[in-house]
């Protein structure tokens, strides 16, 4: 009944384009759009949102309004646009752990190539593996010899099961052959804290995260996840440099729901682009760490497409599941 309802929504919207023609992308939006953020409030995703339906208002003339719907790794929210109607004003902002991530890890009421569009990538977001210096390390190399004598020893804290800290930590597990304990937390800050507190030796978290502490000296910075040197991070090795092939880019991006007319997509990313490249929210992005992208439909879904296939090998090689 879902798909039937949804087939028959999309019938309808496609109709009414066939008979408005052109002006149907033209005069979009003529009402608030939704933009959802399926996290609750507060956290890095609800901030860009906020950021980036502002810009958007100011572009299209029309509220956008942002509303948080977190719970299930981010299923609840992505199913909530699922279900809304395919015309273009309900949307959803997520990162690339969860979103590719979360269809492999558990049951989730809807799929992702069949239900959802990608619509725009808003910015690529890079990962730091830090170390506590308790720990006796300041080079990845030294703390896989360390691994590698003593497998298992050496834990690991991330914001959960399926969190881009699990993920990004099972990447670099998975190009150098160790074995690390993972600790889950609830939630990133946690994670950070225990790495602090000594509870948990190493992290993998966002550069956003990772340079405050660095700076202070709390922590020692090994490894980014991308392929080029971070230019906050200079010095530090990257993925790629170390186990050519593995790095992989973290991102922000919008989707919406499957049905959704071409033309109006094709609107939503050209005002997603011009929001994120040529406004204050490039700087203010760069600022917290992101890489402003503005990449359209075509060119995003490639990724997506691809990062799922990834992210799915891994988390299968390795028998992960949600908890």
């Amino acid at each position: 009944m879902k798909y039937m309802k949804k087939f028959l929504i999309s019938v309808s919207c496609a109709a009414g384009v066939a008979l408005a023609g052109a002006a149907a992308a033209v005069d979009y939006p003529t009402k608030p759009v939704r933009l959802i953020v399926p996290f609750a409030a507060g956290g890095t995703l609800d901030v860009v949102a906020r950021m980036l339906g502002g810009e958007l208002q100011k572009i299209w003339g029309q509220p956008v309004v942002v509303e948080d719907k977190g719970g299930a790794g981010s299923a609840i929210g992505v199913d909530y646009v699922d279900k809304s109607a395919p015309d273009g004003y309900t949307l959803v902002l997520n990162a690339a752990t969860p979103m590719v991530t979360v269809i492999h890890l558990q049951k989730v009421p809807y799929d992702l190539e069949r239900d959802l569009v990608p619509v725009a990538q808003t910015a690529a977001i890079d990962y730091a593996l830090v170390v506590s210096p308790r720990l006796g390390v300041k080079t990845f190399k030294e703390l896989v010899a360390l691994a590698r004598k003593e497998p298992g020893k050496i834990n690991y804290g991330s914001g959960g099961t399926g969190s881009g800290m699990h993920m990004y930590m099972e990447l670099a597990k998975h190009a150098a052959k160790i074995d690390l304990t993972h600790i889950p937390y609830k939630g990133n800050g946690p994670a950070m804290q225990a790495l602090m507190g000594g509870q948990v030796d190493v992290v993998f978290d966002t550069i956003l995260a990772a340079i405050p502490l660095v700076k202070s000296g709390k922590v020692i910075p090994l490894l980014v996840s991308s392929a080029k040197p971070s230019p906050v991070l200079p010095g530090v090795p990257t993925m790629d440099s170390l186990y050519p092939g593995s790095s992989m880019d973290g991102w922000h991006g919008v989707f919406t729901t499957a049905g959704t007319p071409k033309d109006v997509v094709d609107k939503i990313a050209e005002g997603i682009r011009k929001a994120v490249l040529t406004t204050d929210m490039a700087k203010r992005l760069r600022e917290l760490g992101f890489e402003p992208t503005g990449l359209g439909p075509e060119r995003f879904g490639e990724i997506v497409r691809r990062d799922s296939g990834r992210w799915g090998k891994i988390i299968n090689d390795n028998k992960i599941r949600a908890n």
